[in-house]
């Protein structure tokens, strides 16, 4: 994923919300460090009072104390950077949820949505790690290391020197396996969101693989999917399990070393025992710190790769906000960001207006010139072969999508300088796809007029047909549904949506093909519900049957990305050849249909309802 307006440092700054915690955890971790770097030089003087025969009894309490308080300090500075560490990835899931459900539709339709997922779950954890605890045991474990170097060079330079010089081969070499380990841990997660984005789209389509008896194709990709991520992930294993044995090799001759020349200087006493094993314990206690430094600087690395892909997703592009009317200016050409639509015609103003739209997915251009109005009350059908613009035009009523020209108004006023708010609240969109999700019947009716009293719950069930539905229900509008209305019918759930739609008390209402799903019977009571709703807002159907085409107030027929006619059905039959070929073809496709359920039954068949090419 990557974006060519994307905010720098969204991760800097929500840690840097965190500063409070951070600095209280870095704090008492700093105090940790000076408690365990005094411990060694106790012990000597401790060992300097037993050979003088002096009390011990202070030395060794306050060696206790010490060891207590440096366990205490540990714990609580844990705590601090941990729970810093969540609010970071809290407040990293919360902004990026909101930008990708805030994203600009035509560049989110672009994108792996597995991969959008991962980068939100899976990557946050990860960089939770890498900001806190491994900076943490960095940055603490660092000043251990340095402590240790410094009371070490106190007691015994030369000492000192042949452990740096053993200790700093295998650093180098610790540095460059860090730098590998970034790269891998990077491809690495780049696989794991492939990996999701494929079982993602696998499963958002079973049925149909599974009608297709496809599973085991869809098993095999998935199966090379994971062998990807495998490699990937084992050669960031290798690299981390690299960091130990590496390390380990400097320390193990640093130790041998310093117990050579340590007891050969004791022997001949130019130093001391109670120096040798302060500082003995000193490399001692270099020991872990130094590798939980290099550790943490691996699992940093992989961290790193997650900050990365967190900020691109943060970058994604957002919904253009709307063009302030003042940025207008004369001569401006339509559609254009910053200019305004002509004035809309003296008498009123029409629910929609489409005014020479030009529109293109990238360079497949949809729509040329499109002009035409919707009033404020009654059906209009847009009418048309597969591909000639009509969803389109819903998409840009809805400014999911802005036209590369002209302007769309709806009650006279330009999208383009409206917030998406506005546009959304005064239009009600019934999408082809019924979009019903997992809860209640009452929730996926309310989800768009949340504060809907229960007497307008009950007249939108009414007017989309839903009331005997409901009835027949177990626990009525409080059923609870499966993923994507799973418990109702293509039809319910098509009715369901016209409900939602209804609740919003819409100025417009889109229903793009909302009769595809229905039989007759209850194609019919939604026919009614549609003339009452058209006489107290504007309907626009992308028209599915011939009936619905019959009885609409106005009908668009739209071809190739223009508009072909407008008229009523009689009128259209009568002039545009092209309106009269498909209502003849799908006539005949019923009376077909009516004929072979006739022969089938011996019943005589009613007027046919049959699909209109929409």
């Amino acid at each position: 994923m990557t974006t060519t307006a994307a905010p720098r440092g969204l991760v800097a700054e929500l840690t840097r919300a965190q500063t409070r915690l951070l600095t209280g955890g870095v704090l008492l971790g700093t105090l940790g460090v000076a408690s365990t770097l005094v411990q060694p030089q106790l012990v000597a003087h401790l060992i300097e009072a037993v050979g003088r025969h002096e009390p011990v009894a202070l030395l060794i309490t306050l060696l206790a104390v010490l060891f207590v308080a440096d366990a205490a300090l540990s714990a609580t500075q844990g705590c601090l950077i941990g729970r810093a560490g969540e609010n970071i990835v809290r407040d990293a899931r919360v902004l990026l949820s909101g930008r990708v459900l805030r994203a600009d539709l035509s560049y989110l339709n672009t994108q792996r949505q597995g991969d959008v997922h991962t980068r939100l779950v899976g990557d946050t954890a990860l960089m939770k790690i890498a900001l806190t605890q491994s900076l943490a045991q960095i940055l603490l474990n660092g000043l251990i290391v340095l402590g240790g170097v410094v009371m070490m060079a106190l007691i015994d330079v030369w000492l000192l020197l042949v452990t740096v010089g053993c200790l700093g081969v295998a650093s180098v070499a610790s540095i460059g396996v860090a730098r590998g380990l970034r790269r891998a841990a990077l491809v690495n997660r780049t696989d794991t969101g492939e990996f999701g984005a494929d079982l993602q789209r696998v499963l958002a389509a079973l049925p149909t693989v599974k009608a297709a008896g496809a599973e085991g194709r869809e098993e095999d990709r998935l199966a090379a999917r994971a062998d990807k991520v495998r490699r990937s992930g084992n050669r960031v294993t290798v690299l981390n399990a690299l960091f130990s044995p590496v390390l380990n090799v400097g320390l193990q001759a640093s130790l041998a070393a310093v117990m050579g020349i340590g007891m050969a200087r004791v022997a001949t006493g130019s130093l001391s025992v109670a120096e040798f094993t302060a500082f003995t314990m000193y490399l001692f206690y270099l020991v872990s710190p130094l590798v939980l430094v290099f550790l943490s600087l691996g699992t940093y690395q992989q961290g790193r790769a997650a900050v990365q892909r967190v900020d691109e997703l943060a970058g994604i592009p957002q919904e253009d906000t709307p063009v302030p009317a003042a940025a207008a200016g004369p001569g401006a050409t339509p559609g254009k960001a910053g200019d305004l639509a002509p004035p809309a015609p003296k008498g009123g103003h029409p629910a929609v207006e489409f005014r020479d739209v030009r529109f293109g997915y990238g360079d497949r251009p949809v729509l040329d010139a499109v002009s035409f109005t919707v009033p404020r009350r009654g059906l209009t059908a847009l009418v048309g072969v597969s591909g000639a613009g009509k969803t389109t035009v819903f998409q840009l009523i809805e400014r999911f999508y802005r036209p590369g020209r002209g302007a769309v108004l709806l009650d006279g006023k330009d999208i383009a300088h409206l917030s998406t708010a506005e546009i959304r609240g005064g239009v009600g969109y019934v999408q082809q796809d019924s979009a019903a999700m997992r809860g209640t019947l009452r929730e996926n009716i309310v989800y768009a007029a949340p504060e809907a009293t229960e007497a307008d719950i009950e007249e939108a069930v009414e007017l989309a047909g839903l009331t005997d539905v409901v009835a027949a229900l177990p626990d009525g509008l409080d059923t609870p549904l499966g993923d994507h209305g799973i418990g109702l019918s293509g039809g319910q759930r098509q009715r369901l949506c016209v409900a939602r739609a209804l609740l919003q008390k819409p100025a417009v209402i889109l229903l793009d093909e909302a009769t595809a799903h229905l039989d007759s019977e209850a194609e019919a009571a939604l026919r009614d519900s549609l003339r009452r709703i058209a006489r107290r807002c504007a309907v626009v159907a992308i028209a599915h049957r011939i009936s619905t085409v019959v009885e609409a107030d106005r009908i668009v027929v739209l071809d190739d990305g223009r508009v072909r006619a407008v008229g009523t059905h009689p009128q259209l039959i009568r002039d545009d050849a092209l309106y009269g070929r498909l209502a003849a073809a799908q006539f005949a496709d019923g009376a077909r249909a009516s004929a072979a359920a006739e022969a089938a039954t011996g019943v005589p068949s009613g007027q046919p309802t049959v699909g209109v090419a929409g």
